[in-house]
């Protein structure tokens, strides 16, 4: 899917927030990788308190979600999304920050439309400040999303995506293994590690990979959750185990279904190799998501348009199996609603059809179970017991826990 805002400033709309990680996905949610064709809004003064601005995180899903308070409302919760170029807020965030009338009658409304022409529309609004601990963002352009569904999908109330333009008079650091984001000074030294150049005069984190003797150019996408999402085209992939229709993935306007597999050979990032990735085809730009940087200390340099990516252990970063139960869902606090079932999985065999409410997850309530505890629930249990609501009457399955993508 490709997405374009068709009111100024143009805007193409090509990565997703994707939830596709222990066969939970939530549907329609976000399309984030928003690259303007011109010269990307850029945030007024930013000020840090310090040389070094720590702010700690949360890992949720392969996401860093950043947690900030600076007046008596809050605590904020903030996605950082490499991705994108943009930054979004939350209806209730603008209208407590974005200034005396954050949603004028004379501003217009961005439209965005996608391949299928599908539309959304979107207000934009301007937050006088953005604080992030020691961190001031002034002046900074923001578009409004109802982000309720990924709020309820990570269960962590999400107030706004922050995009990478946000980060342009700082050196950004999402170091994964620490569970925390580093703001420094442009003038400070350079990290060690593998520094990659970005092969764009844009500026946006877009590298250079290598796949064998083959090279690539691939997104660095902190705002997806996948490892590597693939666009074969040009490209002489073998895989080890062929693309099989896996979850669904959510966009800003449509969905659609993942094709999954795992490659043959290594990738390589610089000097860092990742033995057999699994992979999503995609049609799209390439990219690798966070289920790839949470190995990694990853600092992106805008001024000198260059990332690095550092880790304490130099050995190859060995395949893991992709687990799933062979359902996506989106969720509520009261049930989860079937979205998709996995062609040819044991839930399907099951008779589980899309649309299927379920209450319980191994008898206790939906609303107890986070994303987190899910996905530790799909990697290590042979099997989950579903409760399905079925008019007044509540039945229970259990469905067989099943490797997608095997070693």
């Amino acid at each position: 899917m490709c997405s374009t805002l068709l009111h100024p400033p143009p805007v193409r709309a090509g990565r997703r927030l994707a939830f596709g990680v222990a066969g939970l996905a939530l549907v329609a949610l976000l399309g984030g990788c928003l690259s303007f064709r011109h010269e990307p809004p850029r945030p007024g003064r930013t000020t840090l308190s310090s040389a070094t601005v720590t702010l700690n995180a949360l890992m949720v899903s392969n996401y860093l979600v950043v947690e900030a308070k600076w007046d008596k409302h809050g605590p904020y919760h903030f996605l950082i999304d490499t991705g994108a170029s943009v930054t979004l807020v939350s209806p209730e965030f603008a209208k407590r920050y974005g200034g005396r009338d954050p949603f004028p009658a004379d501003v217009p409304l961005v439209r965005v439309k996608s391949s299928e022409g599908d539309t959304a529309l979107l207000t934009t609004t301007l937050l006088p400040r953005l604080q992030l601990e020691g961190a001031r963002f002034e002046d900074v352009q923001a578009l409004v999303y109802d982000l309720a569904p990924l709020s309820a999908h990570l269960g962590v109330k999400i107030d706004g995506i922050l995009g990478f333009p946000l980060f342009r008079e700082t050196l950004l650091t999402l170091d994964y293994a620490h569970t925390r984001v580093e703001l420094r000074k442009l003038s400070s030294p350079a990290p060690a590690g593998a520094t990659i150049p970005f092969n764009n005069d844009r500026k946006t984190p877009i590298i250079s990979l290598r796949l064998g003797d083959q090279t690539f150019a691939a997104l660095v996408d902190s705002g997806s959750d996948a490892d590597l999402s693939l666009n074969p085209v040009g490209l002489r992939a073998v895989f080890t185990v062929v693309p099989r229709p896996g979850g669904m993935v959510g966009t800003l306007t449509n969905d659609r279904e993942q094709l999954i597999g795992r490659l043959d050979g290594s990738l390589m990032i610089g000097r860092h190799a990742l033995l057999h990735p699994v992979t999503d085809l995609t049609d799209e730009l390439s990219s690798i998501g966070g289920g790839i940087l949470r190995y990694f200390t990853v600092t992106f340099d805008q001024e000198r348009g260059q990332v690095t990516f550092d880790r304490d252990q130099p050995d190859p970063i060995p395949p893991e199996a992709r687990r799933s139960a062979g359902l996506s869902f989106t969720k509520t606090p009261a049930y989860w609603r079937v979205a998709s079932v996995i062609r040819s999985s044991p839930a399907a065999g099951a008779g589980i059809q899309p649309g299927d409410l379920v209450t319980r997850i191994n008898g206790e309530p939906v609303a107890k179970w986070d994303i987190r505890r899910y996905e530790l629930l799909v990697a290590t249990a042979t099997a989950i017991e579903f409760t399905f609501l079925q008019g007044a009457q509540e039945t229970t399955q259990r469905v067989p826990v099943f490797d997608l993508v095997p070693l």
